[in-house]
């Protein structure tokens, strides 16, 4: 078999079979209840799948919205659920009562560090500036080899279409490079991105020298 030169070996090279080892993912995704119903099953069918593999959740412990609909469903389905909060959520009584395992941090910041550090993949469900802003954060550690593990797009109705441009647009201007493309896979089902969590190879963290153009 030909193999392709390092700096050409990106996420989504569908040659790479190994399969990862996933114990658990974490769920970036809305604690809005005001969108289709159509997210919140998306939201419910990957944590299904989740539980399935006996693959536990990882979340932010939102007691609403699709964060709710995939903690709920995964525990329905015999799974186990680690959510993390900060302090001053749950003092809004934000926070998700029936959890497996609840992590309490001092911040956002902490939040999303414990979240990445627990987990063995991760997923962006549709959301808000927060979920985004999560997604963002964890490509641009992914791209700074601080996270080497898959990070799935699941763009259930089309939802990160415009990202989606915004990135082929940042490519093509030249901020990012073309092996930056690598740094997610795009899913359109539940399904799809369980399996890219389980085929995606690690990033290669001596791309890290890509990082600046």
């Amino acid at each position: 078999r030909r193999s392709r030169p390092r700096p050409d070996i990106h996420a989504n090279d569908k040659t790479h079979r190994l399969m990862n080892t996933l114990r658990r993912v974490c769920v970036y995704c809305a604690s809005s209840t005001q969108i289709d119903p159509a997210y919140a099953e998306c939201a419910a069918e990957l944590g299904r799948l989740l539980a399935r593999r006996h693959i536990r959740l990882v979340n932010g412990a939102g007691s609403m919205g699709l964060m709710a609909a995939c903690a709920d469903a995964a525990l329905e389905a015999g799974g186990e659920v680690t959510g993390v909060i900060p302090r001053f959520m749950v003092e809004q009584g934000w926070c998700h009562k029936g959890l497996t395992e609840l992590i309490e941090t001092a911040d956002m910041h902490e939040r999303k560090e414990v979240m990445a550090r627990l987990s063995d993949g991760a997923v962006a469900l549709p959301g808000g500036v927060g979920t985004l802003e999560e997604l963002l954060e964890i490509i641009t550690w992914k791209q700074l080899g601080l996270y080497d593990k898959p990070v799935v797009i699941l763009n259930a109705r089309g939802y990160f279409d415009p990202l989606l441009a915004m990135f082929r647009r940042a490519v093509d201007e030249r901020f990012m490079r073309p092996q930056h493309a690598g740094l997610w896979t795009v899913a359109s089902t539940p399904a799809e991105a369980v399996e890219q969590l389980l085929v995606t190879p690690l990033w290669d963290k001596n791309l890290r020298k890509f990082a600046a153009l």
